[in-house]
């Protein structure tokens, strides 16, 4: 199961690794602070659509880019899946939180990423982010930092759309 939670993240590595692969990569478009792509792994068409934080508050010791999806796999039966990567590796079996519109879901975290502990509220989390402005996560590193990512969702809405064809 957790595999086919890295699905997206696998393909879009795997597919840009080289010059000819990138191509299998599609972009959807660009809608102001969010992104949409489409690409094709063994198992199907992924569409995601993806954001980089405007904040992380504090800075950690080796942070690198922290990435909000939104993903797509029609074959698979799986839409509107939130998917954190957070840009820093987590303390094990610590749970994060993410927060739209006063509406608080909670994640399960492993290694540097962090999903939907409940997977039946996709649905309900996709549509906040739509109707939002910001959406904030708040997890724990490994240091015992509590770190803050905030997102615009400025675009959320184009990028879900964009998706939502495949």
């Amino acid at each position: 199961m957790m595999l086919a939670r890295l699905a997206p993240f696998a393909v879009l590595v795997a597919l840009c690794a080289t010059p000819a692969a990138a191509q299998s990569v599609q972009a959807l478009g660009e809608f102001r602070d969010w992104a949409a792509y489409s690409a094709a792994d063994g198992t199907g068409q992924v569409c995601f659509a993806l954001s980089k934080p405007t904040d992380v508050s504090p800075a950690v010791d080796g942070y690198t880019q922290a990435y909000l999806y939104l993903t797509n796999r029609p074959a698979e039966g799986v839409s509107n899946e939130v998917n954190l990567v957070a840009g820093f590796i987590f303390a094990p079996d610590q749970p994060a939180t993410l927060t739209v519109s006063g509406k608080s879901f909670d994640l399960f975290t492993q290694r540097d990423a962090a999903w939907l502990l409940d997977a039946t509220q996709n649905d309900n989390l996709a549509g906040a982010l739509r109707a939002g402005s910001t959406v904030t996560v708040e997890g724990t590193s490994e240091k015992g930092i509590l770190v803050t990512e905030t997102f615009s969702l400025s675009g959320a809405t184009a990028a879900s759309r964009a998706i939502g064809g495949c």
